[in-house]
This record gives structure tokens, sequence and C-alpha cells, in this order.
């Protein structure tokens, strides 16, 4: 079959696969989604990436997290979980230590002035989560996680799993 002439009226597909029109999809969803958390992070100057990363060591305590777990633990991705940990270290809402038996290993622990500050947000997260999710059934809440479980699983791995 031929294709038609560069110059043809013919109506271009808007994705190339379904593949791309479901990635596309779910990137925009992502991106709608995200900015109503990031609004209500810089009212109090965090990331979702430093949200996180004291939603993690606030579950962890009264233990600590070595760096690399917490950085394992994260949804997405820290480039540079050292200066996502100093800015944390700064605002006092975390201690780093090293270990005495291997000095290469840092541990993070959430401070009370961490948890306070998860406290005062733990509503406002929820009123948030309810905000972009909350006009979804909970039928729908539950199959829309069983197919991203579904979509991810062959690129999770085994030292990164989730949850």
């Amino acid at each position: 079959m031929s294709q038609p002439p560069a110059n043809s009226k013919t109506p271009r597909k808007r994705f190339d696969s379904p593949e791309q029109e479901a990635y596309l999809h779910l990137w925009r969803t992502y991106d709608r989604l995200k900015a109503l958390e990031e609004k209500l992070f810089a009212q109090y100057d965090l990331s979702p990436q430093q949200y996180n990363s004291l939603r993690l060591l606030r579950a962890a305590q009264p233990e600590t997290l070595p760096t690399l777990a917490l950085g394992a633990r994260l949804i997405s991705r820290a480039p540079d979980m050292t200066r996502l940990l100093d800015r944390l270290e700064e605002r006092q809402l975390v201690a780093r230590e090293r270990r005495p038996e291997n000095r290469r290993v840092v541990e993070v622990g959430i401070t009370p002035t961490g948890v306070a500050l998860l406290e005062k947000l733990d509503e406002e997260v929820r009123r948030c989560n309810h905000e972009q999710l909350g006009h979804l059934s909970a039928k729908s809440l539950a199959q829309l996680v069983a197919l991203l479980q579904e979509a991810r699983a062959p690129h999770e791995t085994p030292e990164q799993p989730w949850p």
C-alpha cells in the first residue's frame, strides 16, 4: 500500500500506538494531579520528594534508615539524595549519623520537628488526595490501582520493590 503524498489532506493520527496513547494520558494525569500536591507543599517550602522522605522516616520510627534504603523506597527517584537531605537537615526536620562500624553508611531519622510538620500536614494531604481522586468510586480506585500495578510490574526491580 502506498503512502499518501506529503502535502495530502489526510488527517494525521493523534497517537502512534495504543501504548503511546495510554502513556501520554498517564503523563497528563500525573501532571494535573501533581500540580495540586505541589501547591500544597510549596506552602511549607517542601518538595513532594522531601515530603515523601519525611513520611517514610516517620513510618520507620523509632528506627532510622540508611540513606540508600530511603532512596530506594521513594515513590520517584531522587537524583541527589544528599542535597535533599541537606535541605531537610538545615531545617532540623531530619538528623543524619554515620554508623561507627561502617563510616560509609549514613543513617537518617526524622526529628520531633519533622514529626510535628507531618502532623500539621496530615489532614491537608488527605484533603489534597481527595481533591485529586475523590471523584472516583471505591471500585474505580481499586481498578486503577490494579491496572497501575500491572503496568509497572515488569519495570520494578527486586532491590526496589514498591510498596
